[in-house]
């Protein structure tokens, strides 16, 4: 089968056409700005790129277009379609679907899917999930919203029967607003936790727990589901209706349990040690997706004591607090550490700073904390939750805010921490002021869900001089 698809460079949909070529499909695709590092990655693959949605790539003939979900119907200014290949596409009655339900039919048919849903932390607890079982010798096919380090790329079939995926409650298309997980049909689902986001496609709180409790309809009763005791939206969703075996961690009274520190720590089973991790990972957040990742590995057969064991060797995923470099101010004192972490949700935001500070606290680091950061995704750029920024930096000596882009004003909403918080509506501004305040020994967090103009690099240029 020849698959062309629209929007290849996202990363569910540059993984999706890894699995594809992987499987021994033609695959050609385009995007607009077709960028690196998935740009690289597809054509070491040999996947042919094309630049923007030229109405004239009907040419390829493909047997099917595969759609993501950046495509739409809409018009630029001068009245003219934004996605002539899609309008291309209608027009000649052409056959077409989208990225979940393509892989749905061709990847995910008759395999024991483990579907990870959740606000936070879908990629961190895949990735776990896929490691557990690798190192229990069931060689998973997983598709991953990042690159776990463990594996080197996103997505991969795998010889095995299972099939580990990141699953996103995000709509599916333009012509189907349904969640993505809905297609995936997992007889394993760990529901991580569950807060607003996507303000531009769900109202409120409850519009999305609908969306989770349609995932729920499709576990069967001979599978598992896997919640945050800890999480009363959670509840919520569990109490409209359940049909699994439920398996809860987190809360006291649930069913895996930690005791210890986040980066050392007992699993317990019902209140009886069932083995124990220790790794490099820090916070809290990852204690909880460890813990999410053994209860959903057992449900497949691995130990809950080897599963802890193999967490032991997990070596997290790029741009997960991912330190990006060191330098020494002037060649003198200690270095300051710039990090890349995917954080752009204000709760995401707060658990990697605390996830840090704990990490540092127990080293006897007393270095400051600089949190630098762009309210990117579509839910921050609307200000829907520029209320909670204050919050979310309370770990943060000093916090930086790339403002570039913004309908309203990043200013008023950092007021509240005072001196404590700078502003800047442009990358060179925002790297001149982090330059001018940084220390010795400082930390320096760079939180972004995009490429945040290369900042990491021009931080470690800038503070070198």
């Amino acid at each position: 089968m020849h698959i062309h698809i629209l929007g290849i460079c996202g990363t569910f949909m540059g993984g999706l056409a890894a699995l594809a070529r992987e499987a021994g499909h033609k695959v050609t695709g385009c995007d607009a700005g077709v960028y690196p590092p998935m740009s690289d990655q597809l054509r070491a693959l040999g996947i042919d790129l094309i630049e923007g949605y030229g109405a004239d790539q009907m040419a390829l003939r493909p047997d099917m277009f595969v759609v993501g979900n950046v495509v739409s119907r809409a018009r630029l200014p001068d009245g003219s379609p934004k996605f002539p290949l899609m309008e291309a596409i209608l027009d000649a009655g052409a056959p077409y679907t989208s990225g979940p339900q393509w892989l749905s039919e061709n990847v995910l048919q008759g395999r024991h899917v483990l579907a990870v849903a959740g606000t936070h932390g879908k990629t961190t607890t895949t990735s776990m999930l896929a490691w557990i079982l690798e190192a229990g010798g069931l060689q998973p096919g997983f598709l991953v919203g990042g690159v776990p380090m463990n594996f080197g790329v996103s997505a991969r079939l795998g010889q095995g029967k299972t099939f580990v995926i990141e699953a996103d409650e995000y709509d599916t298309a333009f012509f189907d607003k349904r969640s993505k997980f809905v297609h995936y049909r997992p007889r394993t689902a760990i529901l991580n936790n569950l807060e607003f986001d996507h303000a531009d496609i769900f109202d409120d709180l409850a519009a999305i727990e609908r969306q989770f409790h349609h995932l729920l309809r499709t576990v069967p009763a001979s599978g598992r589901v896997v919640t945050n005791g800890l999480e009363e939206s959670l509840d919520r969703v569990i109490h409209q209706g359940l049909w699994s075996e439920l398996r809860s961690f987190g809360s006291a009274v649930s069913d895996f349990t930690a005791r210890g520190e986040p980066h050392d720590f007992e699993v317990l089973l019902r209140g009886t040690p069932v083995g124990r991790v220790s790794w490099t990972l820090s916070g809290t957040h990852n204690q909880l997706n460890g813990l999410a990742a053994i209860a959903a590995a057992e449900h497949v057969g691995i130990a809950p004591a080897d599963a802890a064991h193999a967490l032991g060797r997990f070596e997290n995923v790029r741009r997960r607090l991912e330190t990006r470099g060191q330098v020494r101010l002037a060649g003198q004192g200690s270095p300051v550490t710039v990090y890349d972490d995917f954080a752009h949700h204000p709760t995401a935001i707060r658990t990697t700073l605390d996830g840090l500070r704990r990490r540092l606290a127990a080293a006897g680091d007393d270095g400051r904390i600089l949190a630098v950061f762009e309210p990117r995704s579509n839910t921050m750029k609307l200000g829907t939750m520029k209320s909670q920024l204050p919050w979310s930096l309370e770990q943060a000596d000093l916090a930086f805010c790339h403002a570039g882009g913004l309908d309203w004003d990043a200013t008023e909403a950092l007021a509240p921490m005072g001196s404590r918080a700078v502003v800047a509506r442009d990358i060179d501004t925002l790297v001149a002021s982090v330059r001018t305040a940084a220390r010795p020994g400082d930390h320096v967090v760079c939180m972004s869900n995009g490429g945040f103009g290369g900042i990491h690099g021009r931080l470690l240029q800038a503070l070198a001089q």
